[in-house]
């Protein structure tokens, strides 16, 4: 997706990358970008925090996602708490299965060639393993809970313009380390779990903007929507840097 500096050249970016393309059958349509986009005064929020506890936080994430609510509440917005709205159990067996099913289907050539094989990295073979080991059920049912959450997302956008989570479980780490082995002391049992709050989002296709937060150290908040909703996502955002 589009990265910029401001969401008026977001969403001009967006407008030139997005549109239909007759080699995908269920391609997203044009999206019209007319300068500069409307900052709403007021919607429904809706704040999923730590998804009920399921998510791992480093201490000061969800503070910082806090603070900036407040101020969205300030400037005439109205956030509420909305307890877990599906299983998180469920939706990491349905991402991680799809996701391993990918992968292990797309590298499989280099995977089988000794000499390319080698330079893969072990969590790369873990996974190309993991997917090649699935069974069509499986990937079935991973399908059938992925179904089942993109209609319950549908209810909830029924009430809320757009639901928030943070952009990640932990502030950003040291270059020298590969990916976080632990969170509040919780142990990440793979190197998906530490970023695991995405899956909701990404499972299902959602579109989503990602906000900076003013905070000691970099942390965001994710606005997503229902499918569709790009322009009242970009329009959420451009409040926030008004009011930022």
């Amino acid at each position: 997706g589009p990265m910029a500096r401001c969401p008026d050249d977001l969403a001009l970016l967006l407008s030139v990358q997005a549109g239909p393309d007759p080699r995908q059958p269920q391609g997203a349509g044009v999206f019209e970008y007319n300068a500069p986009l409307a900052a709403p005064r007021s919607g429904q929020i809706g704040w999923l925090g730590d998804w009920g506890g399921a998510y791992p936080m480093e201490e000061g994430v969800l503070q910082a996602c806090e603070d900036g609510l407040d101020a969205l509440r300030s400037a005439g917005f109205t956030v509420e708490n909305v307890p877990p709205p599906f299983a998180s159990a469920e939706l990491w067996e349905s991402w991680t299965t799809l996701r391993s099913w990918t992968v292990g289907a797309g590298l499989e050539p280099i995977y089988t060639d000794p000499k390319s094989r080698a330079a893969l990295k072990p969590e790369a073979i873990w996974e190309i393993e993991q997917g090649l080991a699935l069974s069509a059920m499986a990937v079935h049912r991973a399908s059938v809970i992925r179904s089942a959450w993109f209609k319950q997302a549908e209810v909830i956008f029924q009430t809320y313009d757009a639901l928030v989570l943070p952009t990640a479980q932990c502030f950003p780490f040291d270059l020298d380390c590969d990916w976080p082995k632990e969170i509040a002391g919780v142990a990440m049992d793979s190197y998906h779990r530490w970023m695991e709050l995405v899956i909701p989002v990404s499972l299902i296709g959602l579109p989503s903007v990602a906000v900076p937060l003013q905070s000691p150290r970099p942390m965001g908040m994710q606005f997503f929507g229902r499918r569709g909703a790009d322009r009242t996502l970009l329009q959420l955002a451009q409040a926030w840097h008004l009011m930022r």
